[in-house]
């Protein structure tokens, strides 16, 4: 498939001004295909010009140019040549179209609780051709017209307020100005609920399955939309202009949601079933408000080539925690964004593609979609945080009202948005701008104590700051320094620091510190290297240092020294079995054996990973005998027993649903976390997942048993589970997910072993069927990590000397080859 080139779209947005977009979709022809009608007007601002247009379709039955017909055989792939263009232009486009499978273009899913058929439009990067012909780039806005056919139970949901016009036929008002990939059409037997806030209709769909948690769950999530809409309303000063506000929570979403105006798509895991707690809520809540602050900065004001879109997602992912503490009942979101969001990002930092958070001018499309990661939003959105101390919080304000009204309903670039940021501050930031956003690497400080007064007390400390030598920058970092000991904090202070400019702190101290912190307070964005004594004392006093984001800064040291191989982990588990189960914040008990748990494991000997599991489930059990019944704490302490315990008797009544903490009671997860366990351990086998399968005939379920078959040491089970994955057997996104995370088992590393070069044979050629959003997420979790040796290492490299590979697979290897080889220095260094 061609991508767009930059130098392509260039040309194109200087020769056309596209007017509008009439689209017809009739989605009642089928389960496999749909037909699709687009009629664009646009001028041409150089009559007599060639162009292209954008059309991926299963059969294309008439094109015309101003009622002149175009031969469909002229079409090259995705693109149609228009040459000899007059000054104004209508173009139709009749074509059927294929429904997708791997949650790009139109994605239709059944749910097998009920047969029911739904369907929704994820447009993004440049699936937007999948569905009608188009102009599809950033810069060519324009309003659209949309009217459906659909089965006659079904309701349609898209950007324009729909009307129901007569039996199966729906019509959407024209939209506002709108780039191609926020266009979505969402149809479907959706149960729905509605609300209005501030004279804006708001509305709450999920699938029919659903009803029930939808329909206890839907008033806090119209309670934070509410909030949101508020805030941002003040804060901006430009009112919501997208008529009705709706909320679509679809199947098999390859991303947590899309900002489409008027019409926001989310994965419908967050509409929880079973058990959930506070940290899921504010989970869903932080998206929420994200996918919200896209409303205007995104939709309204769009970036006009991709590699400017950081700088959306950067900016959102900022205002989704600031909006959530200011606004909300979750002060503690800036926690849950060191633990969660930081550490994503300082992982992809710390591996040979990142990037800078203002990457670059992308040469195409394709490209550009590599780097929506964890830099574009985590370390953008930390980026943020340090130009609001740099400037000041009013200049900021200031300088956002001032780029959405210059820019309103058009498009901008970074360029742009700095130029309001200097006007409102009266402060040159290109230099600014050349240290933290157009270089990449992270600076690492640290902190040393190291004057005392007459009476011997500390009044002073050192915070150095080093740049990483083959990233050099100079970066302003505003840090502070605490210090602690038991649970009082007896040092503190705060400074600006540059790389390679020891800055000296002046502290108030009452004592000697057991733990020394460096960016106590997670302001900035940088590798903290903690002093030896600290990291001695760590699993004696973590647990009792009193502030959370501070406990969240030593979390995140503790896994960069696995990674860095700098930092045993067989002591980083120590830490763990004695900090984790005393940890007094949900946020950080629920994340961080998520984030330690693959690192350790594989940074250890094979014989070793037994013991650390059980050590795991040891933990485990200390947090549920230490938490009250039923609360938040012992839900999260159940699920990782399930994943690690080696007690085949608890882990059957489980998977039976019998003996369950309270409050999991009918909790199916953790009946198939259980059961998925006892097929790990080769303690049970297809009829005992048919049984809990039996028992969860819906869509989680069907998925959660392939996972579970997938998971069983045996040459069939993994035999027909690779196959499952890397032949076109028309499973979905989702599906191939849950069997690739169920086939690559630690403890099954002989098994495996033969797997390795398939992988590097057979996913690649995956790209022919599925899409590169898709693949790259499945090129990463089949990746053969689990078999930590020099020699896969050496496939790995063989494979990436390659010329063929996507740019979604090649990003995914190197990614995978990196974490392979942090393990293997950590076994040289410390596996003696």
């Amino acid at each position: 498939m061609t991508s767009l080139l930059r130098t392509e779209a260039h040309a194109r947005a200087a020769l056309l001004d596209v007017t509008g977009y009439t689209v017809h979709l009739d989605l009642d022809t089928g389960e496999e295909t749909f037909e699709s009608t687009s009629t664009i007007d646009f001028t041409c601002r150089e009559p007599g010009g060639s162009t292209f247009l954008d059309l991926d379709a299963v059969r294309v039955h008439s094109i015309t140019l101003n009622d002149d017909p175009i031969d469909p055989s002229r079409i090259d792939g995705r693109r149609l040549t228009l040459t000899d263009l007059p000054e104004r232009c209508t173009l139709q486009v009749r074509a059927t179209m294929a429904y997708s499978r791997d949650g790009q273009g139109l994605h239709r899913a059944v749910d097998h609780a009920d047969g029911r058929h739904y369907v929704y439009g994820h447009l993004f990067l440049d699936a937007a051709p999948k569905v009608f012909a188009c102009f599809d780039q950033p810069d060519l806005k324009a309003p659209y017209d949309v009217t459906v056919r659909a089965p006659q139970d079904w309701i349609v949901l898209g950007n324009g307020d729909p009307t129901r016009t007569s039996p199966g036929e729906w019509r959407l008002s024209t939209t506002k100005p709108l780039a191609t990939y926020f266009v979505t059409v969402c149809a479907g037997p959706y149960v729905s609920v509605h609300d209005e806030h501030r004279g804006v209709p708001l509305g709450v769909h999920v699938r029919a399955s659903l009803e029930d948690e939808l329909r206890e769950q839907a008033p806090q999530i119209l309670e934070v939309t509410k909030q949101s809409f508020d805030y941002y309303d003040q804060l901006f000063g430009v009112p919501y202009e997208y008529g009705e506000y709706h909320q679509v929570f679809v199947p098999e979403f390859n991303a947590g949601a899309m900002e489409n105006p008027g019409c926001v798509t989310f994965r419908d895991q967050y509409v929880f079933r079973g058990a959930y707690t506070r940290n899921d809520v504010m989970t869903r809540s932080s998206t929420i408000a994200h996918e919200m602050a896209h409303m205007w900065f995104g939709d309204m004001v769009t970036l006009r080539w991709w590699d400017d879109l950081w700088l959306n997602e950067s900016f959102a992912e900022y205002m989704s925690h600031r909006t959530l503490d200011a606004a909300t009942e979750f002060a503690e979101s800036w926690v849950d964004f060191g633990i969660v969001r930081k550490l994503w990002g300082y992982g992809v930092e710390h591996t040979p593609s990142t990037h800078p958070v203002a990457g670059g001018e992308a040469p195409d499309a394709a490209s550009a979609l590599m780097n929506f990661d964890g830099i574009s939003y985590a370390k953008g959105a930390s980026v943020l945080r340090q130009l609001i101390a740099f400037i000041g919080d009013e200049a900021f304000v200031a300088g956002i009202r001032a780029y959405l009204a210059e820019h309103r309903h058009g498009n901008a670039a970074f360029a742009d948005f700095l130029s309001a940021m200097e006007r409102s501050s009266g402060t040159d930031l290109q230099d600014w701008a050349q240290a933290w956003l157009r270089t990449e690497g992270r600076d690492t400080i640290a902190v040393r104590l190291d004057e005392r007064d007459s009476d011997g007390e500390v009044s002073s400390a050192t915070v150095t700051v080093r740049s990483p030598q083959d990233h050099p920058a100079h970066r302003p970092h505003r840090v502070d320094v605490a210090g602690y000991a038991g649970e009082a904090t007896v040092l503190t202070g705060e400074t600006t620091a540059w790389a390679g400019q020891p800055a000296t702190v002046e502290v108030t101290a009452s004592g000697r510190p057991d733990v020394l912190v460096p960016n106590a307070s997670d302001l900035t964005w940088a590798m903290v290297e903690l002093d030896p004594a600290t990291q001695a004392a760590l699993p004696d006093h973590l647990a009792s240092v009193p502030d959370d984001p501070a406990r969240v800064v030593v979390w995140g040291a503790l896994l960069d020294g696995v990674r860095t191989a700098s930092v045993d982990p067989r002591h980083v588990h120590r830490v763990f079995m004695q900090a984790w189960p005393l940890e007094r914040s949900l946020t950080i008990l629920a994340t961080v054996p998520r984030h330690l748990g693959p690192p350790v494991l594989s940074a250890v000997r094979q014989e070793e990973q037994d013991g650390i599991r059980a050590d795991r489930a040891h933990a485990a059990q200390q947090v549920l005998d230490r938490h009250q019944p039923g609360s938040p704490e012992s839900l999260v302490a159940a699920r990782l027993l399930a994943a690690t315990t080696s007690d085949t008797d608890l882990l059957r009544a489980w998977s039976h649903g019998e003996q369950l903490p309270v409050g999991l009671e009918s909790d199916d997860d953790i009946r198939w976390a259980a059961v998925t366990r006892l097929v790990v351990l080769g303690e049970a086998g297809d009829r005992e997942i048919d049984a809990v399968h039996e028992q969860d005939r819906t869509m989680s379920g069907d998925r959660n048993a392939l996972r579970a078959k997938a998971s069983a040491p045996t040459d069939a089970a993994k035999s027909w589970a690779w196959q499952q994955i890397t032949e076109q057997t028309g499973r979905s996104n989702y599906e191939l997910n849950f069997l690739a995370t169920g086939f690559w088992r630690t403890s099954q590393r002989d098994l495996l072993e033969p797997y390795v070069d398939r992988y590097f044979a057979d996913v690649p050629a995956m790209v022919q069927w599925v899409g590169e959003d898709a693949l790259q997420r499945v090129a990463e979790l089949t990746f053969p990590w689990p078999v930590v040796t020099p020699a896969t290492r050496d496939a790995a490299d063989a494979a990436l000397a390659r010329t063929d590979l996507s740019p979604a697979v090649r990003r995914a290897m190197v990614d995978a080859r990196s974490h392979l080889d942090d393990a293997l220095r950590s076994l040289e260094r410390f596996a003696g």
